[in-house]
């Protein structure tokens, strides 16, 4: 039974003994638990998982209960149940899900709040402390009233906007009922971020298309680049143009008509966008949304991680339930008809995605998060690393930056390290298999000595 309950823990960390002359060993990870969304400390267990028991449980039971209420504060809500294996004795300690954070480990006069980043638990940054707080006060960052005055700054952007999406026009009553100011003029965090001007430093998108797979020098290895800041509704205008502008439509013709075959999802990009701009974290100073394109793919990362629960890569998608982090901007967006208010952004990702002509499993989009960030993955419907035959004149073409580079390069005949440096890729066997190996066999590249593959003196010249 209690090796069911351990394989089934998805947060828990397991101690061989009670550690009574250094419980933060074991205490920092209560204040983790309590701070996120709950876990298991397994009194008893080594890391292998290996049941060894406790020679006291009963001593240690009021030893733990003690502790946590000496040093943790405020109190949060456990269950210690006592569990007999084999002969064995074990003390499991359930720590519930705070709604009073954040809730600190005290000692020696020092305060520190944990939180659970993979299976340790850390003190947590400053910015996650803050976002603990509004929590636990019930409270969000863009909902907090500011000291900047409605009338000093104009709404141009937002107020034409709310017309050509909604109909009607926006109202000066709608700015408090919306919540983005008070009675007496003043602007929630959720009004600077939706003024003409640039009133939040933090309210920036940085947009690059880099040339292959990976990052690069801005400067040598970008095609393009971008920075957008200010109101949120010209970040969202302004990275759907950057990646509508940076990517293709291809099409294939059939019999009477042709199929347009665009790279992403117009709407699976708009909507992982939006999804940036309303969770992300705007208490951490120095941040910004970035779009990273690459040939495959493109990456849309924002500042904060899941608001509430474990990380998006555990979770079923069809089943997570939506807490936002900014109410107030989400919505504003709903109203605007860019998002639905019923939390199902991610999926609707996946299933715009899924529309796309020539879909397969493997263009399902990719979501991960840890405690600082959020990454949505979309990938390049039409990207072939290889090469791709076009039906107007039926020969091999090459859709790869990175081969026109090479072939470019081979004018003259180039050896292997030559080609290798002149792309700036370290590894011989990525190298090999997916650039050099199907530039031969599509016949674009050609061997200097080729009933030879393996000699020394082995040089490529481009056919």
């Amino acid at each position: 039974m209690i090796e069911h309950f351990i394989a089934e823990a998805t947060e828990c960390d397991f101690k061989v003994a009670l550690e009574i002359k250094k419980p933060k060993s074991w205490l920092k990870s209560v204040s983790a638990f309590a701070n996120s969304i709950g876990g298991t400390l397994v009194f008893g267990v080594d890391n292998n998982r290996h049941i060894c028991g406790l020679a006291n449980v009963q001593t240690d039971a009021e030893a733990i209960s003690r502790l946590i209420k000496e040093r943790i504060t405020p109190l949060p809500h456990f269950v210690l149940t006592p569990v007999q294996e084999d002969g064995k004795h074990i003390l499991i300690l359930a720590v519930a899900a705070g709604r009073t954070t954040p809730y600190y480990y005290k000692a020696d006069g020092i305060m520190e709040a944990y939180i659970r980043v993979g299976n340790e638990s850390i003190s947590a940054p400053d910015y996650v402390v803050n976002e603990l707080i509004l929590k636990g006060t019930n409270r969000s960052f863009d909902a907090l009233i500011t000291d900047v005055k409605k009338a000093d700054y104009s709404f141009t952007l937002l107020e034409a906007t709310y017309l050509e999406r909604v109909k009607i026009r926006l109202e000066p009553s709608n700015y408090i009922s919306f919540g983005l100011a008070d009675k007496n003029g003043f602007l929630t965090n959720a009004g600077k971020l939706l003024t003409d001007q640039h009133i939040v430093f933090n309210s920036r998108l940085f947009c690059t298309r880099w040339n292959g797979l990976e990052k690069g020098s801005i400067f040598d290895d970008a095609l393009d680049d971008k920075e957008f800041e200010g109101n949120l509704i010209y970040l969202l205008q302004s990275g759907s143009d950057f990646v509508r502008n940076n990517s293709k439509v291809r099409f294939s013709k059939e019999a009477r008509y042709r199929v347009d075959k665009p790279d992403y999802a117009d709407r699976a990009v708009t909507e992982a966008l939006v999804n940036a701009l309303i969770h992300r974290d705007y208490i951490v100073l120095g941040s910004e949304i970035h779009i990273d394109m690459y040939d495959d793919r493109l990456e849309i990362y924002s500042p904060g991680g899941m608001f509430e629960g474990k990380p998006i890569q555990e979770c079923d998608i069809n089943t997570i339930t939506s807490v936002r982090r900014n109410p107030v901007i989400a919505d504003l967006f709903h109203r605007m008809k860019f998002m639905e208010r019923r939390g199902s952004g991610l999926k609707k990702i996946i299933s715009e995605t899924a529309k796309l002509p020539g879909y397969t499993e493997q263009l399902q989009p990719k979501f991960f998060s840890t405690p600082s960030d959020f990454r949505v993955v979309l990938k390049n419907a039409n990207y072939n690393m290889y090469c791709a035959t076009t039906h107007d004149n039926a020969h091999v073409t090459v859709h790869d930056e990175r081969m026109m580079k090479l072939l470019n390069f081979c004018e003259t005949a180039k050896t292997r390290d030559d080609m290798q440096s002149h792309l700036g890729i370290s590894s011989r066997e990525y190298f090999r298999k997916k650039i050099l190996k199907p530039l031969l066999e599509s016949g674009q590249l050609k061997m200097t000595i080729p009933d030879k593959p393996k000699s020394k003196n082995q040089k490529y010249i481009k056919a």
